[in-house]
């Protein structure tokens, strides 16, 4: 079948990343529209969208500042209605002044003049952008968030030298998680202010651990998202250690948890000093590390789940009995996990790993092979990594990502069990749950089983409960974390 491909560029628009992927996601999905894009006309943009048979002419002569719109339909019809639907959404009215619409700054100086009294800026523009974007906040007195991507390695490391030297705070890049003063930032659950503090180089890692501990009936005093590359040897762990000084010094907080893949040698040496030095006790999670030795007021957790519970000083879901819940799946004996939280998919592979399961991953932790090995039972994949995401939306914004990998892993006659999460709260996608059900074969049987847990909490816009139930109703089965329900399908298998 031929398909038409249409672009549009419009010239000097600059938007916000997040709000774009929202967008490209409601154009998507109109009527004869196989894809859509609608991204900043950057060159490594330009590659996303020409890899996934979006790119014309016209979006090829785009400039780094021209926002490119991007449709792949069935027919030339279907194509121009989405173009024009596009167009209709990015001239929708932003400024006060009358039309009652929330006025919007279009830049951080606005931004500042509107309210003078802000602390924080939160940047999310494309990558190209981001560095100077906040650059200028910091020569503001801004802390800043930086929930772009694509930030070089030499421009994190001179924002963040740059911020220590002003005593700000260089979120990111690439930081999705945050929760500062009670309030939720990027991808972020609502969670009661506590006396735990959280520091976190790992977005659904910090949003698992906060929801269990609100869940569990303790609060957050502040969830301080450093970026993934924070920990590298290159940038030395700049934010995490301002992070450490900060909560250390803040009478509100009791214990910090510091999550994150594992670091490079180095920063961890310098963590322990710095965590032996302090009169608060921590909770070290290194999703991936076996065991880590530590000072006598910190504890090791291998898990998301154990790292809660340290935090806590108790068992998280203590009547959830995986046994009882456990339900043998025959001749299939392999598991598929396809989740939408990379953290999330390190912590089934430490525990596949621990029970002695042979699992192989796209995103393989330390001692875990790529997914080009040979004689492997079971696969976890990452969808929110980028040979899933480019051109598309994440996972968590928009859950069609994952619907054919689950068609897939049903129609395989060697999976008995699709393991999969469900990530709610700002940020994320209305209904992730109704989708998943949505998204199922109508007439399945009991196997695959699908298993599934959900990271969130009641006060989330989505209401955990609710999502919860949504599950249920279609026989989906649920564990009370993640590590729960990777637990549930070893059990399964073992049934």
């Amino acid at each position: 079948m031929t398909e038409i491909v249409l672009n549009e560029v419009r010239a000097r628009t600059y938007l916000d990343s997040v709000a774009l992927m929202r967008l490209s996601r409601g154009i998507a999905a109109m009527a004869e529209v196989v894809e859509a894009a609608v991204m900043m006309g950057t060159p490594s943009n330009k590659q996303i969208m020409d890899d996934a048979g979006l790119l014309a002419t016209d979006g090829r002569e785009a400039e780094a500042a021209d926002l490119i719109l991007g449709v792949r339909a069935t027919t030339a019809k279907g194509a121009e209605a989405a173009l024009a639907e596009a167009n209709r959404l990015l001239d929708q009215p932003t400024a006060g002044h009358g039309t009652g619409e929330t006025w919007r700054p279009r830049t951080i100086r606005a931004a500042v003049s509107a309210i003078p009294n802000a602390n924080l800026a939160l940047i999310s523009v494309p990558g190209d952008f981001a560095a100077a974007e906040a650059r200028d906040a910091l020569r503001r007195g801004l802390h800043v968030m930086i929930f772009s991507d694509n930030v070089t390695l030499e421009d994190e490391l001179a924002l963040k030298r740059e911020a220590r030297d002003l005593g700000l705070l260089v979120m990111g890049p690439d930081c999705g998680t945050a929760i500062i003063n009670g309030v939720p930032l990027a991808f972020a659950n609502k969670v009661p202010v506590g006396d735990i503090g959280l520091i976190g180089a790992s977005g659904t890692g910090t949003q698992e651990i906060s929801s269990l501990i609100g869940e569990g009936g303790c609060g957050i005093s502040q969830a301080i998202g450093v970026g993934g590359r924070d920990l590298k040897e290159e940038i030395g762990g700049i934010t995490t250690f301002m992070a450490l000084d900060a909560l250390d010094k803040d009478p509100e907080t009791r214990h910090i948890v510091l999550v994150s893949k594992p670091p490079s040698a180095a920063v961890v040496d310098r963590i322990v000093e710095r965590i032996a030095a302090s009169s608060k006790t921590f909770t070290v999670c290194f999703i991936g590390l076996d065991d880590l030795d530590l000072p006598s007021n910190a504890t090791f957790a291998p898990t998301l789940k154990s790292a809660a519970e340290a935090a806590l000083g108790r068992a998280i879901g203590e009547g959830y009995d995986v046994q009882r819940h456990a339900k043998p799946v025959g001749d299939r004996r392999r598991i598929r996990g396809l989740f939408s939280g990379g953290t999330l998919c390190a912590e089934a592979q430490v525990i596949l790993r621990a029970a002695g399961e042979n699992v192989a991953s796209n995103a393989p932790i330390p001692g875990v092979p790529g997914l080009d090995a040979k004689d492997i039972d079971h696969i976890v994949i990452d969808l929110g990594a980028d040979e899933y995401t480019r051109g598309k939306p994440h996972p968590m914004i928009d859950p069609t990502v994952r619907d054919e990998a689950i068609l897939l892993a049903m129609s395989d006659p060697s999976v008995g069990i699709v393991l999969v999460d469900i990530v709610i709260g700002h940020g994320a996608h209305d209904d992730p749950a109704g989708h998943l059900v949505s998204s199922l074969p109508a007439d399945r049987g009991n196997v695959p089983a699908i298993i599934a847990s959900v990271t969130g909490t009641e006060d989330d816009p989505q209401t955990r409960s609710a999502q919860v139930e949504t599950l249920e109703r279609a026989g989906v089965l649920l564990a009370p974390s993640n590590a729960d329900a990777v637990s549930l399908a070893i059990a399964c298998l073992r049934a």
